[in-house]
């Protein structure tokens, strides 16, 4: 775990990979610090949800709501205030480890506000792609949001596109390759495998170069 990072010190990392000064809050009077307002929690988001992230998989059983579903559905339950997306990785009727995932069901928008998911089960159980605080996030995912963070603040820090352009393939690879390698795939590796993050300085060193 990379204990102690925070969203600043984040955000300062990938002000460093692009020779700007760092910032000591997003409410800095800086453009480093309005960028870095603006951009993190987005970026951090969409970077969670690029892939099934280990460190971010979260379980629960679904809160049974007492309002009826203006639908054709039977029941609706309340999604977990931490879940990135609005569709779960997986839906299940039982919770009991390993039951069968389920296709009965739908997301929508409950009669008395906020998104639900709807089913004619008495029990759901799902898998989702949670959020994570900072200082809980793996160093090898510290590692791809900063590059991430870098390619997209490149451009306003730096007024130079062939910056953004260089933090986006060491982030991500070339589009031939999907925007799915860079330093994306080793960090890819490193969750599936559960290995440590101890060979991480050595990619950053070698592509940059």
């Amino acid at each position: 775990m990379a204990a102690g990072d925070t969203d600043v010190s984040i955000c300062n990392k990938a002000l460093v990979f692009l020779g700007a000064s760092k910032i000591t809050s997003f409410s800095d009077a800086s453009a480093a610090a309005d960028a870095c307002n603006i951009l993190y929690k987005e970026v951090k988001a969409s970077t969670l949800a690029m892939y099934s992230w280990t460190f971010s998989l979260g379980k629960a059983t679904l809160a049974r709501e007492t309002t009826s579903p203006v639908s054709e559905w039977t029941y609706q339950f309340a999604l977990p205030n931490d879940m990135l997306s609005g569709v779960p990785r997986a839906v299940r009727a039982s919770t009991t480890a390993g039951s069968p995932i389920i296709k009965n069901w739908e997301i929508g928008q409950s009669s008395v506000g906020g998104t639900v998911l709807f089913s004619d089960e008495e029990t759901i159980t799902i898998d989702y792609q949670k959020d994570v605080n900072e200082g809980a996030l793996p160093t090898y995912f510290v590692t791809l949001l900063s590059y991430q963070l870098a390619w997209h603040l490149a451009e306003t820090m730096t007024d130079q596109t062939t910056k953004l352009e260089l933090w986006r393939s060491i982030a991500l690879g070339t589009p031939g390759e999907g925007m799915r390698g860079g330093y994306f795939r080793q960090a890819v590796s490193i969750d599936s495998a559960g290995q440590t993050p101890g060979v991480i300085s050595d990619y950053m060193l070698t592509e940059i170069r």
